[in-house]
Parts: structure tokens; C-alpha cells; sequence
């Protein structure tokens, strides 16, 4: 890789780190803000906290295939910029919102805008030769959780001071970021490669129609829906699980925390580019599947602390599987669709945030109804999750392999 595509690569990943820096901020002082304006009720708040999350998680179904299409058509970039631009006005508005009412609008404009992750990683697939594009999206989903480790710890230490001040300094971030993107940011996407704008195809149902039209895709996607939805029962649940199961104090909730970032963090950022190329892409794909399981067996049995300690370490290596699958989508589709894959890609994952919590708070009501030994009822049903997303892998690496004998797909 050159050296101006390697400062490209470091500017996209700063921007994913940023964007999630930003996002994390927030995370420790948004229901306290929502229980300020709520009057102080416990049972309001937590209507109003599902309300801003299936409000948000909504707006990206419907709008993640727009922004990946509108990339497509008028190039990353812009769309980069407006989106880390809309993001900035979104932190903003909240600071200054009077009411919840006002917030709301603010969440809603963070949902139209949030491309931090979708074109971002469609940049990356414009400007990283195939077979090193499982490394580079691993590197994607190590700057995500850069951002998402450091985020809640700066957000903790600033909310201590005034609980509005990290949505001033998460709006600072991505408000500088627009700005420095702005003059150092150059195009992937040049114009003979783009797509024309359809309306029609920049919606959930036009994404659906572009995946019908790859059987391998659509194999990968069913993948990707299985594990995301597997993913969620993590952040929903952890702290209900350790302190259910364990007893675990506030404070050995949040190491435990870190200890997931950190973990992944090491993984992704270091680890998939060996392992992709000692393995290759189609079997580091099932091996990423196979340690997401293994880790979610480990908590959902888990007999001691330590055992957490030991899934949160095999958990690490499930990020693989996001890398290869990813690596093996962008190489399938056309460059002119990078933007609305990715945008698929997005919208399926907002629309799985939208039915993760009714999953996984039952199944912890129901495994704790039993017994407190069932409180990792959730993490078992992210691993049956992953089981089934084995018939899917099968035929999507049967279609790789297909694809690279076929001389007309290359």
C-alpha cells in the first residue's frame, strides 16, 4: 500500500475512533439526563430510554441504505463530512435541549446523519486491494473499539462535573474532525466507478433486491443478522448477568468491560492478518463463528469468575469472523454497490438493535425465575444464535470458492 493510501487508511480510522469516542461520551449521562427531565421517575426514564433507542435504531434501518447509495453515486467523502458535520449538531442540540422532547430531535438527527461505520467502511474497500481487506476491516473494528473504551471513561469523568459536558466535548470532537476532514480528506470513488441515485434502491427493500441478486451474499447476510443479533446480549445484559450471577460491584462490572474492549481491541487490531492469512479468509470465517460460540457457552455456564475472564479472552477471536465476512462481501459485489452493501449492512444491523432487548431481557427473566445459576440464559441464546448461523456460512464459503474457479466472476 502506498504511503498517501496509508495516511488515507489512518484519517478513515481516526474519523471511526472519533465518531465512536464521541458516541461513548455520552453513554454514562444520557439516562441521568433523561431521569432529570422525567421528574426523577425510574419507570418514566426507562420508557423514555426505550424510546430514544428504538427511535435511533428505526431511523438507521430506513436511512443506512440512503447514505450508502448516496455515497455510491456522489462519493465517500461528502458523505463522510455531512455525516460527522450532522453528528456534531446532534451533540449540540442536546447540550443546549430544554427538554426530552428537544433530545429526541437531537437522537433523530444523530440517526439520519450516522454513516460512522457504513461508507467509512466502503472507503476502505475502494482503497485496499482484496486480499488485504479482512486486516483493514479489522483495523475498522479496532478504532470502533478504541472509541467505545475510551468514550464511557472520559463521558464518567465529565459528567462528574456537569452532566451536560460531555455532549459539548463528543460535539467538539466530531466538529473538529468535519473540519480537519474537510481539508485532508480525498475521494475513493472516482466518477467512472459511481452509481446513479435510485430511490428505489436506497431503502430496506432495495438493499433486500441488490442481495437477492448474490446467493452468496445473501448467505453472508444471514450470518451477519445472526451475529449481531448474538452480539447484543453483551452490552444489553452484562451488567445484570455479573451482578445476578457473581455479585459483582459496579466497579468490577466496569473492569469487566474494559477487559471485552481491550481484548477485542488487541485482537482486531493485531491478530486478523495473521490469522486470515495463516487460515484463509473462508476458514478464519468459521473459526470466528467457533470462538463467538465457545465464549458464549463459557458465560452462559460460567461456574466461577475466572470463567468470565476466559470468554471474555475467547470472545476476542469472534471478531475475526466480521473481518473475513466482510473481506468476502466486498470482493463479490460491484465497486458501484460498495456503498449500498454497506448500507444494507446497516440498516440490518439497526433493525436487529430494535428486537435485541425484548430477546434478551426475556430470556434473563425467565433464566433467573429458575435459578440465579441461569442468569447467563442470554449468553446461551446467543450461542444458539451462532449455531444456526452455520448452515449460512456453509453456503456462503461454498459460493467463495465458486466464484474464484468461475473465470466470468473475476
Amino acid at each position: 500500500m502506498s504511503e498517501p493510501r496509508r495516511a488515507t487508511t489512518a484519517f478513515i480510522l481516526v474519523t471511526v475512533m472519533l465518531d465512536m469516542l464521541a458516541l461513548g461520551v455520552i453513554i454514562p449521562v444520557l439516562p441521568s439526563l433523561i431521569i432529570e427531565f422525567n421528574g426523577g421517575s425510574l419507570t418514566g426514564a426507562s420508557w423514555w430510554g426505550w424510546v430514544f433507542a428504538t427511535m435511533f435504531a428505526a431511523i438507521q434501518f430506513f436511512f443506512a441504505p440512503v447514505l450508502g447509495a448516496l455515497s455510491d453515486r456522489y462519493g465517500r467523502r461528502p458523505v463522510i463530512l455531512l455525516s460527522s458535520f450532522g453528528l456534531s449538531l446532534d451533540y449540540l442540540l442536546i447540550a443546549l435541549a430544554p427538554n426530552l422532547w428537544w433530545m429526541l430531535v437531537g437522537r433523530a438527527i444523530a440517526g439520519f446523519c450516522s454513516a460512522s461505520i457504513s461508507v467509512p467502511s466502503a472507503y476502505i474497500a475502494d482503497v485496499t486491494p482484496p486480499e488485504k481487506r479482512a486486516e483493514a476491516f479489522g483495523r475498522i473494528g479496532a478504532a470502533f473499539g478504541v472509541g467505545f473504551i475510551l468514550g464511557p471513561l472520559v463521558g464518567g469523568q465529565a459528567g462528574a462535573v456537569d452532566p451536560r459536558l460531555p455532549f459539548w466535548i463528543a460535539g467538539a470532537l466530531t466538529l473538529a474532525n468535519f473540519c480537519y476532514g474537510l481539508f485532508v480528506l480525498p475521494e475513493s470513488l472516482p466518477a467512472e466507478r459511481r452509481a446513479r441515485f435510485e430511490w428505489l434502491k436506497a431503502n430496506p427493500i432495495g438493499s433486500a433486491l441488490l442481495i437477492r441478486q448474490y446467493p452468496m451474499v445473501w448467505a453472508l447476510i444471514a450470518v451477519s443478522a445472526l451475529s449481531y443479533l448474538a452480539h447484543d446480549s453483551l452490552p444489553h445484559m452484562f451488567v445484570f448477568y455479573a451482578k445476578a450471577r457473581f455479585g459483582w460491584s459496579a466497579e468490577m462490572v466496569g473492569w469487566g468491560l474494559v477487559a471485552v474492549g481491550a481484548a477485542s481491541v488487541v485482537v482486531q487490531a493485531g491478530a486478523i492478518g495473521p490469522i486470515v492469512k495463516a487460515l484463509g479468509v473462508q476458514r478464519a470465517l468459521f473459526f470466528g463463528i467457533v470462538m463467538g460460540l465457545a465464549a458464549f457457552a463459557l458465560y452462559g455456564f460460567a461456574w466461577a469468575p475466572w470463567v468470565v475472564f476466559l470468554a471474555i479472552g475467547v470472545g476476542a477471536f469472534w471478531g475475526v469472523w466480521n473481518a473475513a465476512a466482510q473481506s468476502i462481501l466486498s470482493t463479490t459485489v460491484a465497486p458501484t454497490e460498495q456503498g449500498r452493501l454497506q448500507g444494507a449492512l446497516a440498516s440490518m444491523r439497526a433493525a436487529c438493535e430494535v428486537l435485541t432487548p425484548s430477546i434478551f431481557y426475556s430470556a434473563f427473566a425467565f433464566g433467573i425465575g429458575i435459578d440465579a445459576r441461569w442468569a447467563g440464559a442470554p449468553m446461551l441464546v446467543s450461542a444458539l444464535l451462532l449455531a444456526l448461523a452455520f448452515p449460512f456460512a456453509l453456503q456462503a464459503t461454498r459460493g467463495a470458492r465458486a466464484a474464484t474457479a468461475s473465470p466470468a466472476s473475476a
